[in-house]
């Protein structure tokens, strides 16, 4: 059907890219922005690029995404946007009133050669800044990277905010990677069953899945504050999740206020979960409560239920690499096999990782970094397995090869709900196993012969 011209024989390919699997920086340096509290993420291009990154997000969140743009036209494509940035930053602030303005390039104001930095600044002298506003920007063409690395160069941007003052805040910076709001939130709360006190940048938690309130606000009362980014620099620690979206910022918190960094994975399954308990335990000089270890044993008891359901089956794996990485290694821990792992983020360090993570499989795994879903397919055409886990774009693969799908990362246009329940931490793996497991045993009810179709499984 829809994807059954895919040739099962593999070419190599350099300079072609079919069914890609990721989308652009600018999607991921807005998303970013969305976790500053008062932040009006700014497109630095045409309307077109920032009109398909608010529906995507929207399309994905469910939840009206607020952005403005430079509106370039062919004069400023010629001459470059300063004219209209400049505009843009007037107009907003006299408009709209947010307390900070995030502005991302596009391919074209890049292609120009625009300077973010010396804009702001011609801003600033011409006083289009109100006192007490903030401007923040990073560069996120659409040609290189991903909307993973889109994400770091706005938190990096975020970091570069920090100041160091004259002494430490008592508390912990989590840079928490790309996850669900939902899973900031949990992220959260681990913290604060361990009495951790945290400031956590970017934070979505509150603005992309808000409630319902019959009120509209345009800057909802949640995310980062300006003033606790910029408190950023006095802490104890900073606690980065995810090599690919945290590092950098981490790093940078690191050199210029000396405010150490620890790089861990993002917490999906049992392994990664109880590395990041333990590294918020040991900075913080806190014991684990009994409630998280509750919570960890039940994580433990459903793995020992399910086990025979989950041995020994193949699954093919898509999505961004840091999470590609937590959900290798806790579908490993529980003997599942991830033989197929593809990811559109660049990046040969994770081939590495993965080969690592899979070692104890004994196998041949196929990865890829900067591959393509028509990749992933043409794999699965000469292995078969039985679990597919990506975005909404792997149905296609789903239906066309009959297999079962959990849905899971970036971007799910076809459901709803992924926003609010959590698949980080313990409570998190639960859930994964659920969706994993509810997927396995409806095919299986659905192919067994009447002989075989049994009231309990």
């Amino acid at each position: 059907m829809l994807l059954r011209h895919t040739p099962q024989e593999i070419s190599e390919r350099s300079a072609l890219t079919i069914n890609p699997a990721k989308t652009c920086q600018p999607i991921g340096a807005m998303y970013a922005a969305l976790g500053i509290r008062g932040c009006l993420p700014h497109s630095h291009g045409s309307q077109g690029c920032c009109a398909y990154h608010r529906s995507t997000l929207t399309r994905h969140y469910k939840e009206p995404i607020s952005a403005a743009t430079s509106s370039f036209t062919e004069g400023a494509s010629v001459f470059g946007g300063q004219a209209n940035l400049l505009q843009a930053i007037d107009n907003i602030f006299t408009v709209y009133d947010p307390e900070v303005i995030a502005v991302h390039t596009t391919c074209l104001s890049e292609t120009i050669g625009d300077d973010l930095p010396q804009i702001f600044d011609k801003a600033h002298k011409e006083k289009k800044v109100p006192p007490g506003k903030t401007l923040i920007g990073a560069p996120t063409p659409s040609y290189v990277g991903s909307h993973v690395t889109g994400f770091s160069n706005m938190v990096k941007a975020m970091a570069a905010m920090a100041e160091k003052g004259e002494r430490k805040n008592g508390k912990i910076n989590i840079i928490p990677g790309w996850v669900e709001p939902c899973d900031m939130e949990e992220i959260k709360r681990l913290a604060a069953l361990l009495g951790v006190s945290v400031n956590m940048f970017p934070d979505t938690s509150g603005v992309l899945n808000a409630p319902m309130t019959g009120e509209y606000r345009m800057f909802p009362e949640a995310g980062a504050t300006i003033a606790d980014i910029r408190d950023s620099g006095n802490a104890l620690g900073t606690l980065a999740l995810g090599e690919w979206c945290s590092a950098e910022a981490a790093r940078l918190l690191d050199s210029k206020c000396k405010v150490p960094c620890s790089i861990l994975d993002l917490p999906f399954g049992l392994s990664a979960t109880d590395r990041f308990i333990d590294a918020l335990r040991t900075i913080a000089g806190t014991v684990v409560p009994e409630e998280v270890m509750v919570e960890r044993g039940r994580l433990v008891d459903m793995i020992a239920d399910m086990h025979q359901y989950l041995y020994g089956r193949k699954v093919a794996l898509v999505g961004d690499p840091d999470q590609l990485l937590a959900m290798t290694e806790f579908l490993v821990s529980i003997d599942m096999q991830p033989i197929h792992i593809v990811t559109g983020t660049p990046g040969k360090r994770f081939e590495e990782r993965i080969a690592e993570i899979t070692a104890p499989m004994g196998r041949p795994v196929n990865v890829r970094a900067k591959g393509d879903m028509f990749l992933l397919h043409q794999w699965i055409k000469n292995e078969g397995v039985d679990l597919l886990i990506g975005n909404t774009y792997c149905k296609y693969i789903a239906r066309d090869e009959d297999l079962p799908l959990v849905r899971w990362g970036f971007p799910i246009l076809d459901r709803q709900g992924h926003q609010h329940f959590p698949t980080v931490g313990y409570r998190g793996g639960l859930r994964l196993l659920e969706q994993m497991l509810g997927a396995l045993l409806d095919r299986k009810d659905r192919d067994d012969p009447e002989s075989q179709f049994e009231l309990v499984l």
